[in-house]
């Protein structure tokens, strides 16, 4: 008897009908650059006109076991949010306006509404980040995920002028280190958040997190922020002041602000600046998990760094707070040895 790729485990007149849906959702990020709409075999974008010396700037990265999280809770469409806000922060860190984004979505075996769940929450990321879902990539693999399992990848590509780039070779001591505040947990440390809240805590994915007032689901499941707007209202404001800017993922504070500081530079940061996000403080007393440890795993309340001339402090914090983001003085940054390893040239005073 002949044998269908249906029966093997694939429909492809599902997954056409979550192109259908996901036409539907793109449509709304389209953006003036985009030159077909979703459904081709490759996403087309031009250039934004009137640019000097373009760089094409790229982004990849996927969420991680936050996903573990939304099987769980039964709940997919911010999960997308995330996928978009960890490839475009890291575009927008060299000054570069985000253009397109692509996803992959892999699972076992598809089911509509979830997915166009997940994509839903990918278009309201890419509105947020002002770029186009300019396409993706759909794949239904029998036997590779589990039951109601799928995995999320992406990359977004933005663009900058080469005389406006950002690499952080500006930087001097004394500049000033700005936090901007995130919306929890982001994207990183979840395999730790998990083993503290489910097993070391006891928690069902729906339990009231003792002194959160919300369940482990509320808390966790938080979308990921995307500052592509702040930035670029911020550049606009002030784009001679801005030496350098830092996504704050996985490695906490210690292990990115580094990254856009030139050797022999450092920070001195005072994390009582801020209120730090609760959810902080009870992984790190019900684990117990040691300050070192929460400080190079997470984000600790927050997602970006911007580093600009002192002079410019008052103007920057207003820029951003303009712009809808928590903003506060986090720090300056000081001269270090250059025997001093990467993951000491952050120094803490609390």
């Amino acid at each position: 008897m002949p044998i269908t790729y249906s029966q093997a485990g694939v429909d492809i007149d599902r997954g056409d009908a979550l192109v259908e849906r996901i036409k539907k959702l793109a449509r709304p990020t389209r953006i003036p650059e985009v030159v077909a709409d979703v459904g081709g075999f490759a996403g087309l974008c031009a250039l934004p006109s009137g640019l000097v010396d373009p760089i094409l700037v790229s982004g990849t990265d996927g969420v991680g076991t936050k996903l573990k999280v939304a099987f769980a809770a039964n709940v997919h469409d911010t999960v997308g949010q995330d996928l978009v806000a960890m490839c475009v922060n890291d575009v927008i860190t060299v000054g570069a306006r985000p253009l397109f984004f692509l996803d992959y979505f892999a699972t076992g075996t598809l089911e509509l509404d979830v997915g166009e769940a997940v994509v839903r929450g990918i278009a309201e990321g890419c509105k947020l980040a002002g770029c186009a879902l300019l396409g993706g990539e759909t794949a239904e693999l029998p036997g590779m995920y589990a039951p109601g399992e799928y995995d999320l990848a992406g990359f977004a590509v933005g663009v900058v002028e080469r005389a406006k780039m950002l690499d952080g070779t500006k930087a001097r001591a004394g500049d000033v280190v700005l936090g901007v505040a995130s919306s929890g947990l982001h994207s990183n440390g979840y395999s730790l958040a998990r083993k503290v809240l489910f097993e070391r805590m006891g928690l069902g994915i729906h339990d009231q997190v003792p002194g959160l007032g919300r369940t482990a689901a509320e808390a966790l499941l938080v979308p990921t922020r995307i500052y592509a707007r702040a930035v670029r209202e911020l550049l606009a404001a002030l784009p001679e002041a801005v030496r350098g800017l830092s996504h704050i993922t996985g490695g906490g504070l210690p292990g990115n602000l580094p990254r856009v500081l030139p050797e022999g530079l450092g920070a001195r940061l005072d994390l009582s600046a801020y209120e730090r996000p609760a959810i902080f403080r009870v992984i790190a007393e019900q684990g117990p998990v040691e300050e070192a440890e929460m400080r190079r795993t997470f984000n600790l309340g927050v997602g970006l760094v911007v580093v600009v001339a002192p002079e410019a402090e008052a103007a920057a914090l207003g820029a951003l707070r303009g712009a809808g983001e928590q903003a506060f003085r986090l720090g300056e940054v000081i001269e270090v040895g250059a025997d001093v390893p990467f993951e000491d040239r952050v120094q803490f005073d609390r």
